[in-house]
Parts: C-alpha cells; structure tokens; sequence
C-alpha cells in the first residue's frame, strides 16, 4: 500500500508519546481546520489518557461554527511533546509558532514540498486535501483507531471545502469512496451546507460589487483589487474580502484569476486560482505556494501588482498560445 510506512510511523510515534500538539497554517480554511479537529477526536477517542491538544493562534470568523481550539501553553509544555503539523507546505507558515520547540514534528500535508521540515513527513500532493489523508489514515488503521459522526463531519467538510465541491482536478475516485466513508457515519449534511453556502445581505452586496468591478488584462487574467477603503464600506473582515477571487472564476477565456486583498498589516494578500495552467509557481515568485490551480502569495507594496498581473498575463498568453482546448 502507498504510504503505509509512513503512516504507520505516524501511528506509531503517536502511540509512544502521552503529550500530543496539533496545529495548522495560519488564516485556516475547512481543510486546516476540519483535518486538525478530525485528527484530534479521532486520537481523542482512541487514546483518552493521552494529553492531546489543538493550539494556534489564529482563526476563523467563517468557520466558527465547528467550535473552538486549546488555549496556547508557555514554553516549557513543548519540550516533551509531539507536534503534528497538517495542511502547512512550510514550517514558517504554521499558526502556532512554538512547534519547533517540540522534541519532534510529523508533517502531514498535500501541498508541493518546495521546503522539507519534521522528523517524519507524510506528503501527497495529489490528494484533494488533508482532510483526505486523514480519511485514509484513519481506514488504513480502523482496527486500531476510533472515529465518531463528529470526527466524520469536520473530515467531510474540510474535504468538501478543498476540493470545491469535489470539482477540482486532484478529485478521484478514492476521494469519493473516502468521502463516502465518512457519511456512513451520520450528521447533519444539511445543517454543514447551510453553515457553507448561507451569505449575509453585506456579503450578498459585497459579491455584487465585485461582479460589478472585474477587470481582464489582455490576455483574459481576471482581476480585483480590494482596498481598505472597500472592506470598510461593506464591513467586511479581510478574511470575507477574499472570498472575491472565488466571484471570478466562471469567465469564459479567463484562465487564470487573482485577488488582491488590503490585509492589516499593510501587505497585500493575494489569492490565485486557474483552470488549466498552473499557478504555484507564480505564487512561489512572490512569497507564496500552494497547489497548482490554487495558491497564495504576498506583496509588499501596491507596484508589485502590475509586475505580477504582467507575469500573469505573459503566462496565459503562453499557455493558449501552445495549447488546445482551453475555455
């Protein structure tokens, strides 16, 4: 089985150590949030004498449904512990910036490894998402480990969230089945959809001004930049903000789509996303990384825009220049 040694130095790390400390990246979507709370019920109900926690140091407005996380600890509480890291491509993306004072990190993660890290590394970069590799974890070993319809649900969702509604190209068939496991566990799917889909008027407004504001450089980049100034007039959080780049990817002949985003503390966050070619590279030119299709990155100042639409646009043009069959 592909990867089974490695998990089961998971499995067996997790089973030799009582203190336990999962964490994610910061700014979490559902997959960081439903594979960590996933991972740590499902160890939970598995080891319920083992101290096992769920520390960061940011979070999310959107998905505060699913509840909240443990309290951060002072330095000492990491010496004699086992981190695992879920969903973070890199260390410097961690929420929780005490990790490295751990004995020992696991990295469990679907993004390109561009930078190596932990003492034992479990990556697949085809997976649709970490809350996928949970699922296969947890099947891979059922005989040992515990689940229940909770540890399922925010599986489920961090799977469903990742994949796009299981739209996305890294979508298989083991996805599917692996998805379908966790259902067989029951919860409420309707309520988790309604947590999901369900907008606010101000968001609604938000959404019909970004519909209303799209711009196309030449070669058919779309894009929106998000000011300050725009975030307060529909008072909306940075993180609601970014959800722009999601308004801009039904455009016919738009490959490729960018936000960008005014964030707090005077950088601007980029969201990029495509269909066909490819992004993370470009991501990783300006700070950033993630999946193919889907990445992020961050400039320092407003004149890296027009370098990186520029870079954007040449690499559209290249793309539907030397290939067939794009819409």
């Amino acid at each position: 089985m592909e990867n089974y040694e490695v998990m089961k130095q998971i499995l067996d790390e997790i089973k030799a150590n009582d203190k336990i400390i999962i964490s994610r990246h910061f700014r979490p979507d559902g997959d960081a949030i439903g594979s960590t709370k996933g991972l740590q019920r499902i160890l939970k109900l598995t080891f319920p004498q083992k101290d096992i926690r769920l520390i960061n140091e940011d979070y999310s407005d959107y998905l505060a449904f699913l509840g909240g996380e443990d309290a951060q600890q002072d330095d000492e509480f990491y010496k004699d512990a086992l981190v695992i890291m879920i969903d973070t491509g890199t260390i410097d993306r961690s929420s929780n910036k005490k990790v490295e004072l751990a004995k020992k990190i696991i990295k469990i993660d679907h993004h390109i490894d561009d930078k190596p890290y932990g003492d034992i590394s479990w990556v697949e970069e085809l997976r649709s998402s970490a809350c996928e590799m949970i699922a296969h974890f947890y099947l891979t070993f059922k005989d040992e480990l515990k689940i229940d319809s909770e540890a399922a649900n925010y599986i489920y969702l961090g799977m469903v969230t990742d994949s796009g509604r299981f739209k996305y190209r890294d979508t298989s068939a083991e996805t599917l089945r692996n998805a379908a496991a966790m259902l067989d566990f029951g919860f409420d799917t309707e309520s988790m959809y309604a947590h999901l889909d369900l907008e606010d008027i101000k968001n609604l407004r938000y959404k019909s001004f970004v519909l209303s504001n799209i711009k196309l450089t030449e070669n058919g980049v779309a894009y929106i930049y998000i000011t300050k100034r725009i975030q307060k007039k529909f008072g909306i959080t940075t993180e609601q903000a970014s959800n722009a780049v999601s308004y801009l990817q039904s455009i016919k002949g738009s490959l490729l789509w960018l936000a960008f985003i005014d964030g707090p503390d005077g950088k601007i966050r980029v969201r990029l996303r495509s269909r066909f070619v490819t992004v993370q590279e470009l991501a990783t030119n300006y700070r950033g990384g993630g999946h193919a299709c889907a990445s992020g990155a961050t400039l320092l100042k407003k004149s890296e825009i027009k370098l990186l639409l520029k870079d954007a646009d040449a690499r559209i043009k290249d793309y539907k220049d030397n290939n067939e069959g794009w819409i």
